[in-house]
């Protein structure tokens, strides 16, 4: 068994070191087992040194010169040699027990794809009861958060990975597509909730509420046109960290 672990990163030379660190720590639960690993990062236009970091870490370094999450995450993928892909957020830190766990969903044959709950390495206001409610959505609807999602390799490639149509809420659309194949296959998408994925809350910090207010409005009246556009979707791309 092969896993890939693939880290899209823009402008990230503040945290990615460190994240590099705890992944690779966190990788152990493969290791166990005799599995191997590859640690991809997908520079995605940055303009720091993330890509130099990275390097440094011992990561397999890809350029996708198109900024979007999306392409990012499909660059690494697309360079992976993986039996398996799990997809960590740049800003976010999978524990050895959270790992330990997607590895025994791949042992027990039954799943194809899955994620975990989140919880906030800081609280910001409001903060608690917004992950509280994505946390129960998440597992209600097999709905992944980006920030961690694992597939088989050979399923993600099938549907086409990450839809290069969406600069947001691709990992939802992912999520509904995989829903499709896991019906179709009888195999299951699961959420694993024992060890929540610890995320960055620096959306929360950086942007102000009504910044986030007007986004999901907007996205409420005019998905489409909201999730398919670069400058509605700023707080993800203007590269404030």
């Amino acid at each position: 068994m092969r896993v890939s672990v693939v880290i899209p990163a823009f402008n990230e030379e503040r945290l990615i070191a460190e994240t590099l660190r705890q992944v690779r720590a966190a990788s152990e639960a493969f290791t166990r087992r005799g599995w191997a690993t590859e640690l991809i990062v997908c520079d995605n236009s940055s303009t720091d040194r993330t890509a130099e970091l990275a390097q440094t870490a011992g990561a397999t370094v890809v350029f996708e010169p198109v900024n979007q999450i999306a392409r990012a995450r499909n660059c690494g993928a697309a360079a992976a040699s993986g039996d398996w892909l799990v997809f960590v957020d740049a800003d976010s830190h999978p524990s050895i027990e959270l790992l330990s766990e997607v590895a025994e969903q791949i042992e027990s044959g039954h799943c194809l794809a899955g994620g975990s709950t989140v919880r906030m390495g800081r609280i910001f206001g409001g903060t608690a009861l917004v992950v509280g409610l994505w946390n129960a959505l998440s597992r209600w609807k097999r709905l992944l958060a980006g920030s961690f999602i694992f597939c088989e390799t050979r399923v993600f490639r099938k549907i086409g990975g990450f839809s290069h149509e969406l600069f947001a809420g691709e990992e939802l659309d992912l999520s509904v597509r995989l829903q499709q194949v896991a019906r179709e296959t009888g195999r299951e998408i699961v959420i694993l909730h024992r060890h929540p994925l610890v995320t960055s809350a620096r959306k929360v910090r950086l942007y102000r509420l009504h910044e986030h207010l007007r986004f999901l409005f907007r996205a409420a009246f005019d998905r489409k046109g909201t999730l398919g556009s670069r400058e509605a979707c700023y707080t993800w791309y203007d590269g404030r960290r």
